[in-house]
């Protein structure tokens, strides 16, 4: 069941994936990182470096470097394409989604450090704005922010967990938001994994790019 806790179009599904499941999707992002690995986004023109390392499955990857926001079907260091987006995935998107076309995109966040964090923004680089947002978080829980459609309008805060869904839409498809604080060592499900020793936080966005 969902919760429209942060106001119309969102839908939160707490501990949507069991420690199975979990376990499983990590196991699948592994394999995917072999062959597009994490990578330091930019910021556009002043070309400084994010607090997070990301990479993509699916078509198309989204991409932040110093020429700017944009989705391209490569990876932008090794040059070859993106792994498929794994089955459960889709899935997922099918349950909660609403939409009828597939997912074309699912970024890969990785909070590394205890003070990783993601400034409040819009996802306004697709062209599908009737598709939702989906996103997925595994490890560490963090404070999750989210305000209108204007940057200076007023927020609302809810702290994520380790298999927790949140999708947001309709109304609130193109409200700012982001990620105020890593609750660091508040889950050890991503240092069971060799690839992430480290611990952290993995947030995976799954986004419809093209018409529909």
């Amino acid at each position: 069941m969902s919760h429209n806790i942060l106001g119309s179009g969102t839908h939160y599904y707490p501990e949507y994936w069991g420690s199975a499941a979990q376990n499983q999707i990590l196991h699948e992002i592994t394999n995917a990182l072999a062959v597009a690995p994490l990578f330091q986004p930019r910021m556009p023109r002043s070309n400084q470096p994010w607090s997070i390392r990301m990479s993509n499955m699916g078509s198309l990857g989204w991409v932040s470097d110093k020429n700017g926001y944009r989705y391209q079907p490569h990876h932008p260091e090794t040059m070859a394409p993106w792994p498929a987006i794994p089955q459960s995935l889709h899935d997922l998107w099918a349950a909660v989604s609403g939409c009828s076309a597939p997912p074309e995109c699912c970024l890969i966040n990785y909070y590394d450090k205890p003070r990783s964090k993601m400034g409040l923004h819009q996802d306004r680089d697709e062209v599908a704005f009737e598709a939702p947002v989906v996103s997925v978080s595994l490890g560490d829980s963090a404070v999750f922010r989210m305000g209108g459609a204007q940057r200076r309008g007023p927020t609302q805060s809810l702290k994520l967990h380790s298999g927790d869904v949140f999708v947001f839409g309709g109304p609130a498809r193109l409200n700012f938001h982001g990620l105020d604080r890593l609750l660091h060592g508040s889950s050890q499900l991503l240092s069971q994994h060799d690839a992430f020793a480290d611990g952290g936080r993995i947030n995976l966005t799954l986004r419809r790019v093209s018409p529909i």
